[in-house]
């Protein structure tokens, strides 16, 4: 695992050389052990590099000499040995054993084509000297972030924003559009930045550029959620992913020179991955834990420890308690690049910097509930199941009808009024069915009333009319899969594990997984299983003669963190006021900070959506502070 950093313009060797080493210095924590950089005409780019896979052989930037294309490379080729044995077949002669240089050589072979065949996680970029051409990609699912700035003469691109942002060749401008949706989503939706002119390489796409053309992006690789529409066979289904469960966590420990372990939660997804390296014949498997001192649902340590005796692996632990939650905060923001109000951010951080003490490479479950169908996915079934029956009575019957439905619920949003004046097929969008919403634009016009915003709607409305199958749960699935499971859960774990100078890998985002999972009939993730209806049903089956009874019957609890309670206790309540409100404060002299005060008055009394949105609020003007935000200079007039 690498941090990748590169610069195109009319500027000196001398200034390229200057601001690679500025950027690759930026990106130490992603690659400590090695460092490279190359700089020739109007072109440099470097890299900082994590030593994972022929540590001594795989030094960057590497070059094919046959056609003068070089590469810098984060990430991981899980099936570089198969492609090299094909390549060799070839006549295609190898110098190192590293996975670099099999997607140097493929690259310089078949072009982007080559990238078809590679099983992994990757931010690439690579430099023909003759023609005078770049080519960034960006892996499948998005598990690698790849960041680039244009303006119309300058490309820069970088594994982190805030490498481009040490480069010195551009002046640094907030883009207030992405504050308003962070607002929102509390996160920004990609493929803007919180920066004006830096955009991300979206998932499965490449980018080309040269001094002729500038920047063209296109896609590659897309999946979306369609059902086959297909009787079950359950037991054959889970044979099916078992295989090709049991084949990407074998690639993804097997693809590495270095130990590897495994986060445990405790919770079925990564109790499963557990599981299943003992059974490859992994035995010393180091596993890893965080839990909170407050205790209950608040630590999940007990049945860490439980999964960790079962399986006769050790298990490291460590906990957060409110002061180190504290001092850790301010790190697990700036090094997220952007604000990201998930505040798992911060025991994330603790656990990966524990982990780093034992191995380089862990194993973790992001994914899992968004190919499967996790979470509360199957109270949705059943809840659009309710909906589309309701809708083939007339308006006039429904009210009768209500009670025995159970459809007036409050907290549903299933009031009789909408179900009978919304089409099914605009239920998604038009009840924002998405993981996270927080302001609404009227909330954020009272809180913001010096900007008027597009509609942040507009994103959840796009991402809805680009989903391909008919089927209303099919639909939110794969807008769950291009949003959140990218732009916050993937997010948060690049930059939390770097941060720590560890690779994470994701055995449950093998694209193949994903493409099998996105093919299937929606019994074989959502269905009855030991007598009550389940999600991640095919993931219960593999876990059946693998675990205890207590992880896999165990309801989803996510990540829990106690920050909406500690908004209530006097002492932590004051200083979230000083924090958003005191001689410090940036975000005061954006927003108002009366509303801001009323947030945390509401948080204060236990109000839950007020708590978040409080949160998002600190995150953010912790985010102005790490980043010395100059609102004077830095907003647009």
């Amino acid at each position: 695992m690498c941090g990748i950093v590169g610069i195109a313009g009319r500027f000196t060797r001398e200034r390229l050389a200057s601001s690679v080493r500025l950027m690759t210095d930026a990106l130490v924590h992603r690659g400590p052990d090695d460092e490279g950089a190359w700089e020739g005409d109007g072109f440099a780019f470097g890299i900082r590099r994590l030593s994972i896979i022929d540590p001594a052989g795989g030094h960057q930037p590497m070059w094919d000499d046959r056609t003068g294309t070089g590469i810098v490379y984060n990430g991981e080729l899980y099936n570089y040995k198969t492609i090299r044995a094909g390549l060799e077949r070839s006549g295609i002669a190898f110098h190192t054993s590293s996975d670099t240089e099999v997607a140097l050589k493929s690259l310089a072979l078949r072009g982007p084509d080559a990238v078809r065949d590679w099983n992994g996680m990757f931010g690439v970029a690579t430099w023909n000297i003759s023609e005078q051409k770049l080519l960034l990609i960006r892996d499948r699912l998005g598990v690698k972030p790849l960041y680039y700035y244009w303006d119309g003469a300058v490309l820069i691109f970088a594994s982190e924003i805030k490498a481009l942002l040490a480069a010195k060749v551009f002046q640094r401008r907030l883009n207030p559009q992405a504050v308003w949706d962070y607002l929102t989503y509390r996160y920004v939706p990609g493929p803007e930045t919180m920066w004006q002119n830096v955009w991300k390489l979206p998932p499965g796409h490449m980018l080309e550029w040269s001094p002729a053309s500038g920047p063209r992006v296109w896609p590659y690789w897309k999946t979306d959620v369609i059902s086959a529409d297909e009787p079950v066979d359950f037991e054959q289904k889970a044979r099916e992913f078992e295989a090709l469960f049991l084949d990407s966590i074998s690639q993804r420990i097997l693809a590495s020179d270095v130990p590897v372990g495994a986060m445990l939660s405790g919770g079925l997804d990564s109790s499963a991955i557990a599981a299943a390296a003992v059974e490859l014949g992994h035995s010393q498997f180091h596993t890893f834990s965080v839990g909170f001192s407050d205790g209950g649902e608040y630590s999940e340590l007990a049945y860490a420890r439980c999964v960790a005796r079962h399986l006769g692996v050790p298990c490291h632990e460590v906990v957060v308690d409110q002061r180190s939650f504290l001092e850790l905060l301010p790190q697990a923001v700036r090094m997220a690049d952007e604000p990201l109000a998930d505040l798992t951010i911060v025991p994330l951080l603790a656990l990966f910097r524990l982990a780093r003490e034992h191995v380089k490479v862990v194993l973790s479950g992001e994914g899992s509930d968004e190919i499967l169908a996790g979470y509360d996915w199957h109270v949705t079934r059943r809840r659009l199941d309710i909906i589309r029956r309701a809708q083939r009575v007339p308006v006039s019957l429904l009210k009768s009808m209500a009670q025995a439905l159970k459809l007036a619920s409050e907290k549903s949003g299933d009031t009789l009024d909408r179900i009978a004046s919304i089409p099914l097929s605009q239920w998604n969008v038009t009840m924002r069915n998405c993981m996270t919403w927080y302001w609404n634009e009227t909330e954020k016009a009272a809180l913001w009333p010096g900007y008027v915003g597009r509609d942040s709607a507009f994103i959840l409305t796009s991402m809805y009319a680009a989903a391909e199958s008919p089927d209303q749960l099919d639909r939110a699935l794969s807008v769950s899969q291009k949003s959140w499971l990218v732009e916050d859960l993937l997010m948060k774990a690049d930059k939390m594990s770097m941060a720590a100078s560890l690779e994470l890998r994701d055995p449950f985002l093998d694209y193949r997984l994903v493409e099998w999972a996105n093919r299937q009939p929606l019994g074989a993730k959502i269905g009855r299983f030991e007598g009550r209806t389940v999600t991640k049903r095919v993931l219960r089956r593999f876990a059946k003669r693998r675990l205890p009874r207590e992880i896999i019957d165990r309801p989803k609890k996510g990540f829990p963190v106690p920050v909406s309670e500690w908004l209530a206790e006097k002492g932590f309540g004051g200083w979230a006021r000083d924090h958003l409100l005191g001689p410090q404060a940036k975000l005061k002299r954006l927003f108002q900070p009366e509303e801001m005060e009323r947030q945390l008055r509401q948080a204060a009394l236990g109000d839950q959506q007020a708590a978040d949105k409080s949160w998002a609020l600190i995150v953010l003007e912790t985010w102005f502070r790490e980043y010395h935000v100059d609102i004077a200079t830095d907003m647009p007039s």
